[in-house]
């Protein structure tokens, strides 16, 4: 068996509604009884929000009883939560995991987390709140589309990868510009090693993607109904009651939660009796799930090193552990080849 050092790392990716928390748990439970404990380090960026159970598919507490959870719950919705500290986060888990003697398990769908965490992160300036409140008093006057021009005249390349309405990149984009005085497309070209490369050089990246669109489309669907079902909207409203949230943090615009938000400001306006038009959230709702779905399986596409299984296949996830079990059988081997 293994040894803390050698304990390789696995990952496991997937857009949204693909089956990785069956897929992780299904794993889990099989190495479990063989007497090897497994630790599931989140890879999501909505799952860290607290407060936002429903509509982020949140594991249940049953699930997070059975197999130990990371970087769930690990930040106020008011907070941010970057790809930096994502790292930072996951490189020290992971080696406090090996040396506990158990496997980490990486499982999420925030493909920019994985991305950083294996390939490296840009060595960014650091967020300026004095710089940001400036930007965001300019958007106040010119619109978002506006600042999106500004950013074309000094970064050309971010801003033809950026829509018009996408106020958070375009800001942070323009922030580093007016931090450094460099493009942010100018740090792509030059990543830093980063503090990951250790701990996840034995990483072996599975994904799980289908095979049929509309499989997915369809679980997308069925599980945004399960959403509203579970009171989706109370969970929106109780969010809008604290009052120092707003629709443009992060967490608000997770998918889902951007679109109820919006919902229920239009249900405001129109007046404190106005009924709530559910059937047009749960559209806006699922198509931005399928849009969604769309970008992570773009990413995923872009990273040849994964081992992808057909979700949408009957016996999917006895497949994806059965993959996951040969490779950890031959990083065991190896283990002992070199001892």
């Amino acid at each position: 068996m293994s040894t803390p050092d050698t304990l390789p790392t696995i990952a496991l990716a997937g857009p949204t509604a693909s089956g990785k928390t069956a897929g992780a748990l299904a794993l889990a439970a099989v190495l479990g009884k063989q007497g090897r404990p497994v630790e599931i380090i989140s890879v999501d960026s909505a799952l860290v929000y607290r407060g936002m159970d429903i509509g982020t598919a949140k594991p249940t507490p049953d699930e997070r009883a059975a197999v130990p959870h990371h970087l769930i719950d690990i930040r106020d919705p008011l907070q941010a939560y970057s790809a930096a500290e994502f790292v930072q986060d996951a490189t020290r888990l992971i080696a406090e995991i090996r040396a506990r003697g158990a496997l980490p398990l990486l499982v999420g769908g925030t493909m920019l987390y994985f991305k950083a965490l294996l390939d490296g992160i840009d060595d960014m300036p650091a967020a300026n709140p004095e710089v940001r409140a400036q930007l965001e008093a300019q958007a106040q006057a010119i619109g978002w589309p506006g600042m999106h021009a500004e950013l074309a005249k000094v970064d050309p390349t971010t801003a033809a990868r950026l829509a018009p309405g996408d106020s958070q990149r375009i800001q942070r984009a323009l922030e580093v510009w007016h931090v450094s005085g460099q493009p942010l497309s100018s740090f792509h070209t030059t990543k830093k090693g980063a503090s990951s490369a250790s701990a996840a050089s034995a990483t072996a990246l599975f994904s799980l993607e289908p095979d049929n669109r509309a499989w997915l489309h369809e679980r997308i669907a069925q599980r945004f109904d399960a959403m509203l079902a579970a009171g989706f909207m109370d969970e929106v409203r109780a969010l809008r009651a604290r009052g120092d949230l707003h629709a443009d943090l992060p967490s608000m615009r997770c998918v889902g939660y951007r679109q109820a938000w919006e919902e229920l400001d239009y249900q405001a306006r129109k007046g404190p009796d106005a009924p709530l038009n559910i059937a047009h959230f749960r559209e806006r709702g699922i198509v931005a799930t399928r849009q969604l779905a769309k970008r992570q399986v773009t990413w995923l596409r872009s990273m040849p090193e994964r081992h992808a299984i057909a979700c949408d296949h009957p016996t999917a996830v006895a497949e994806l552990v059965q993959a996951m079990l040969l490779r950890l059988d031959q990083a065991e081997r190896n283990a002992a080849a070199t001892a």
